[in-house]
């Protein structure tokens, strides 16, 4: 749906100016924006997975674990698609204040596209290297965000996300390596062109939420606060009549689940620029071990 069809229809709980801030900038920051009690019973919900995960060796379709990690001292990257592990995930994507959020931004008719959990652990949690999302899962247009609500508070020293203002309306970046392997991020040639010295790094404080554009350059630096990690929960959602062009890398039953409104009639279609991603069908491990080169592909 574009912009302008979006801007349309009355909004739920964003000001109209907020809603056209997005559309200009590529993404939002509202502080504090989830309540207590959901934030609550998130993490409840994250403590039960973390407790999980203790017996982990090795990285595998649900977790993915630091090398050093271990059941005294766990250290997760991600947890995958939390929405199939634990009720209290789903039910906070599909009817909560962030559907509401999406619906503002994509229009009346709501679909939710995939989630994850990154948790960027105390002690050198890995970065997360420039890049954009549409890359990862084409649609047929782009009216596409991904939702991130900041479980605890974030300041400047344990990685906060931080976003290129505008990139969103500017070029489709390869995301390949010099071997044509796919890495999931800008190549050091094409990053070197880029402003970074006009990103914005979205801090605040539990609660607070991002949004960001499918198309929108963004990263984050690696955590290296000696005791405090930075959790972070997203959840992907697209307007109805924007179809994805390839199979999801991370399938669950909830993939294309239409969360507001109805499943739309037709498709609307933009040119995609970019090139396709790899064949996921064999298995997708993690962004972060795809920019580490941890394994090809």
């Amino acid at each position: 749906m574009t912009p302008e069809k979006v801007l349309g229809h009355p909004a739920k709980i964003l000001s109209q100016s907020e809603r056209k801030a997005y559309f200009e900038n590529g993404y939002l920051l509202k502080e504090s924006f989830v309540c207590k009690d959901w934030l609550e019973r998130l993490w409840q919900a994250t403590e039960r997975m973390i407790d999980e995960s203790r017996t982990l060796r090795a990285s595998d379709d649900k977790f993915d674990i630091e090398k050093d990690h271990t059941s005294i001292l766990p250290k997760l990257r991600r947890l995958t698609q939390p929405v199939e592990h634990d009720p209290v995930y789903w039910e906070f994507a599909s009817n909560s204040i962030i559907t509401d959020l999406a619906e503002d931004l994509l229009g009346p008719d709501v679909k939710f596209h995939h989630s994850k959990l990154n948790f960027k652990w105390f002690g050198g949690g890995e970065e997360v290297k420039w890049h954009q999302d549409i890359q990862f899962w084409p649609h047929t247009n782009f009216s596409v965000l991904t939702i991130g609500v900041y479980l605890d508070d974030v300041g400047e020293e344990i990685g906060p996300m931080g976003v290129l203002p505008g990139s969103h309306r500017g070029e489709i970046y390869n995301q390949y390596n010099g071997d044509d392997e796919w890495i999931g991020c800008l190549s050091d040639g094409d990053l070197a062109k880029v402003p970074l010295e006009k990103a914005v790094h979205l801090k605040g404080p539990a609660g607070s939420v991002t949004v960001h554009h499918c198309r929108m350059l963004h990263g984050s630096m690696a955590n290296n606060h000696p005791n405090k990690s930075r959790p972070l929960l997203l959840n992907a959602f697209s307007s109805a009549d924007s179809l994805p062009i390839t199979p999801n890398p991370t399938p669950s039953r909830f993939n294309g689940t239409i969360v507001r409104g109805m499943a739309a009639c037709h498709a609307e279609f933009e040119p995609y620029l970019g090139r396709l991603p790899p064949d996921w069908s064999s298995g997708y491990s993690s962004i972060f071990a795809l920019q580490q080169e941890e394994e090809s592909l």
